[in-house]
């Protein structure tokens, strides 16, 4: 697909995606679908990794689980399950590894938040020193 196809597609060319999304300690890779704290891998499953992504997108912002419903899984209904709570929590259990488990947070009012601060990772491609 050439670039000229692509703006086609996405007509809104100004908006790009970016590969890494990164908060606290945590790098969140989009290709690999998956997180890194340092140099290990989390081993986040597609629809854990999607919940992060998401969250990660405005750390510090409370996302309700309808939002998360509409945004992860693309429903437009709450279904009787609760799947959110069953993802957060295996993803509060994978972070827990790494000690970081705190870092997802239950809102008072419902739906969930990071508690983190976006920051800089070995894994971005931000300003690298060429000495």
């Amino acid at each position: 697909m050439n670039s000229n196809a692509a703006y086609t597609i996405f007509p809104d060319n100004e908006t790009l995606i970016p590969r890494f999304r990164e908060v606290g300690e945590i790098t969140l890779d989009l290709i690999h679908r998956d997180g890194r704290v340092g140099a290990k891998w989390i081993g986040f499953h597609p629809r854990e990794f999607e919940l992060l992504w998401r969250l990660a997108e405005e750390p510090g912002l409370r996302m309700t689980k309808k939002q998360l419903l509409a945004d992860v899984w693309r429903l437009d209904f709450e279904p009787e399950s609760n799947s959110v709570a069953v993802h957060v929590a295996r993803v509060r259990a994978k972070l827990s590894t790494f000690g970081l488990d705190g870092i997802l947070l239950t809102h008072p009012d419902g739906g969930y938040l990071l508690n983190a601060l976006p920051g800089p990772s070995v894994f971005s491609f931000g300003s690298r020193s060429t000495e």
